[in-house]
């Protein structure tokens, strides 16, 4: 089945050419004292920054044993052996992706906005701490495995005292941002086209998580274009995941979570190819109404409108929210089994079901379904999509991963609906099968370049077969 055809959208908007190369990893281990003369202390106390001799960014959790800093002559806190003991500047315990991003770091160049961008996601800006924990852990700080859910500043800091001793990173995270981070990736020097514009505009506090998030951001080639919150506080998202790769999400929303939609947003969102709206903003205070506005100004100036499920509790809350904006916006819905399902108020339906309804109602339906592959559905019908092989280890960001591809097909011109969907699913497959939330370069180039071996391997059949039409 080949993409309806107001979606082929390289026919209306050529993707533009951007000079900025890929760029890195953005998780890594910090480790220094609160008192070092090179560190900020952010507002709540439980995190800290700091600058290494590399002039990088560094991020700790203030709790744990005092050991030595290793940028002053303080005593540090430590995470609890292994890597916790390394310090930021020790060239010899820097991990792999530490040396990625002290690689790439040096190849960033200075971006100039483009004309149009690509892809602008509008969503939360939120800063994870990811860790390996297991399912006794959970029980004892009272946590159900396998959920996700919104905590206050105390709750957050219970969990994080009792993570002392685990291995964890901090990240510029998020579930659009995954999604951006992965397709810049993919679009970034591709033997399939230019380079892809991608963006984000969200909300951050003037605080340091804020910077580090943006820069975060800007080293993985995506835009950050919100202007931080006066004396707001960024959001943070705890991921804890247990051996057999469920995860479980803490969600703190921190001070500066509202979006207000201002002539700033308005000038960006009209010079966008495909705006992608993250579910998890219709939690938060009249954010629908930004949403709302920034949709008729997507729409006005031909913009695709994509819309992300994020999360079955998000979409109970917020359901008439929700169907308000996809049947009134949307050209794409992005979704799991269960939340296709939250949608079409169906109990016990399959994913097949679930997507060949939402079609009806949306262009393009995406529904990924774990270990038993994906459906995209279009005009009542549902594409099956088998899995990519791989050994699971981290499931979290596995759907985001999936939406990139995606998105990635359309700009890049396919109309092959089966193609697209096995490109998404080899890019989730990848991300399953590491730790961590984020496509890393080397993996993105390696698909991209497959998938343009597939568009050029398509186009030649369909040539092929225009010609044999046309001489009969």
């Amino acid at each position: 089945m080949a993409l309806p055809s107001h979606l082929l959208l390289p026919s209306r908007f050529p993707p533009l050419f951007n000079s900025s190369p890929p760029s890195s990893s953005s998780s890594f281990y910090v480790f220094a004292h609160p008192r070092c003369p090179l560190l900020r202390a952010c507002r709540d106390q439980d995190i800290v920054f700091g600058l290494t001799t590399h002039g990088k960014t560094n991020l700790k959790l203030n709790y744990g044993r005092k050991s030595r800093c290793s940028i002053c002559p303080r005593p540090r806190h430590s995470l609890g052996g292994g890597q916790a003991e390394r310090g930021p500047c020790s060239e010899s315990n820097r991990d792999e992706e530490d040396e990625e991003e002290q690689i790439e770091d040096e190849e960033v160049l200075a971006s100039v906005a483009p004309e149009r961008w690509d892809v602008l996601g509008l969503g939360q800006a939120m800063v994870d701490f990811s860790g390996m924990v297991d399912d006794e852990f959970l029980e004892r700080v009272g946590i159900e495995k396998g959920t996700r859910k919104v905590v206050n500043h105390e709750e957050r800091g219970r969990v994080l005292r009792a993570m002392d001793g685990c291995s964890y990173k901090a990240a510029a995270g998020g579930s659009l941002s995954n999604t951006l981070v992965a397709l810049a990736r993919l679009g970034s020097r591709s033997m399939s086209g230019p380079d892809l514009n991608v963006a984000m505009a969200g909300s951050v506090g003037s605080d340091p998580l804020g910077s580090f998030y943006r820069e975060k951001l800007r080293r993985a080639n995506v835009n950050f274009l919100s202007k931080p919150v006066k004396d707001g506080t960024t959001g943070t998202v705890i991921v804890l995941t247990t051996p057999d790769a469920q995860r479980t999400m803490l969600a703190y929303q921190g001070t500066s979570s509202t979006i207000d939609y201002d002539p700033y947003l308005a000038s960006i969102i009209s010079k966008t190819n495909i705006l992608v709206i993250e579910g998890y903003l219709f939690e938060l205070p009249h954010t629908i109404k930004t949403i709302t506005k920034a949709c008729e100004e997507a729409r006005r100036n031909g913009a695709l409108i994509a819309v992300t499920a994020s999360d079955v509790s998000c979409i109970e809350r917020c359901y008439d929210d929700f169907w308000e904006i996809i049947a009134n916006f949307a050209d794409i819905v992005f979704a799991n089994s269960n939340e296709a399902r939250a949608f079409c108020n169906f109990s016990k339906e399959s994913s097949m079901s679930a997507a060949r309804h939402l079609s009806h109602f949306v262009p393009l339906v995406s529904v990924t379904d774990g270990p038993r592959g994906s459906f995209i559905g279009v005009k009542g019908e549902a594409i099956y999509i088998p899995p990519s092989p791989c050994i699971p280890v981290d499931t979290c960001g596995a759907g985001d991963a999936y939406a990139s591809g995606i998105l990635y097909g359309i700009l890049r011109g396919a109309s092959d609906l089966k193609g697209m969907g096995m490109l998404a699913s080899r890019v989730a497959a990848v991300v399953v099968g590491q730790q961590g939330t984020r496509l890393r370069v080397q993996d993105a180039c390696r698909l991209a370049e497959s998938f343009a071996f597939h568009l050029e391997s398509s186009n030649v059949l369909h040539d092929v077969g225009s010609d044999h039409i046309s001489s009969l």
